[in-house]
């Protein structure tokens, strides 16, 4: 090819990828911004799967949580409390995955980073926001086949939840993702090593476990662990899930800690702080990469 056919090839080229960006940008906004959330999200989904041994630990995991701690639990410690444990602690334990497991998996931000995938994304002519809630999206994928593992070892064990509560409760599941996959955000838009950032999450989403009452009531809690326990973001979260499962029952009062219109509030407001802080931590560490 002579230097000249070359220029000409080359010209072409750049001819063509500024139509291509032309084009792009000449769709709508909105449908731009929903087409990268679903792509985004459909490439974690696609990785997930190639991981059998990712989706076999996420239905295993709720067998060590549930089945082991909560079963003791509830053998030796569920007498008196004037509602049923099972019940109670499956409802925690559904809201514990969807928000832990989201939270865990958005650590792949960080292999992104390394591959430089979040780099290309951000020349990308959507909005960072469009970027992060397809990856909280993709994420809680692995969330939704963890809640199928807590539902199976609650069948084991006897305990069980009525078709109009599941889809009353998958209708929150979107809700309670977004909260964690933005708390996690806040940690890692600032974290590029991968083992610090799984460090740094499981640091933020264990300790909520025992805290926001996911399987150990905490309506007496007082103190500093009262203090601990009103200031995670999960407790809204699982008091919200138990106040639309048990709606209208006699035991709601004995569950139920907070009115519902206060858990959404305090769910907005922590998932939006965390979400435009989050986003905009994480966009400014890839651009000075």
């Amino acid at each position: 090819m002579t230097p000249a056919s070359a220029a000409r090839t080359a010209t072409r080229g750049g001819q063509t990828a500024h139509a291509d960006w032309e084009a792009t940008r000449r769709i709508p906004r909105a449908a731009r911004e929903a087409n990268a959330v679903l792509a985004v999200a459909a490439r974690d989904i696609t990785s997930m799967l190639k991981s059998p041994s990712g989706v076999i630990t996420a239905l295993l995991m709720p067998l060590l949580m549930m089945g082991m701690i909560g079963g003791t639990l509830m053998q030796n410690m569920a007498g008196g409390l004037g509602f049923d444990f099972g019940e109670f602690m499956l409802v925690g334990m559904l809201v514990n995955m969807l928000f832990m497991m989201t939270t865990m998996r958005m650590t792949s931000l960080v292999d992104d980073a390394d591959e430089a995938y979040s780099a290309e994304l951000l020349v990308a002519p959507v909005s960072r926001y469009a970027i992060v809630v397809g990856k909280i999206l993709g994420s809680s994928f692995m969330a939704l086949i963890s809640c199928l593992g807590v539902l199976a070892v609650g069948a084991v064990m006897g305990i069980t939840l009525a078709p109009w509560q599941l889809l009353v409760f998958l209708a929150l599941a979107p809700l309670l993702c977004l909260s964690g996959g933005a708390l996690a955000m806040i940690v890692l838009g600032t974290i590029k090593n991968n083992t610090t950032a799984n460090a740094a999450v499981m640091l933020i989403s264990m300790p909520q476990m025992f805290l926001a009452g996911v399987i150990i009531p905490i309506s007496q809690s007082s103190g500093l662990l009262g203090v601990l326990s009103r200031a995670m973001p999960m407790t809204y979260c699982v008091d919200l899930g138990r106040a639309v499962v048990y709606a209208g029952r006699s035991d709601y009062d004995a569950v139920v800690m907070f009115n519902p219109a206060v858990n959404l509030a305090a769910i907005a407001g922590i998932t939006v702080i965390c979400l435009v802080m989050g986003t905009w931590l994480y966009a400014r560490s890839e651009k000075n990469r």
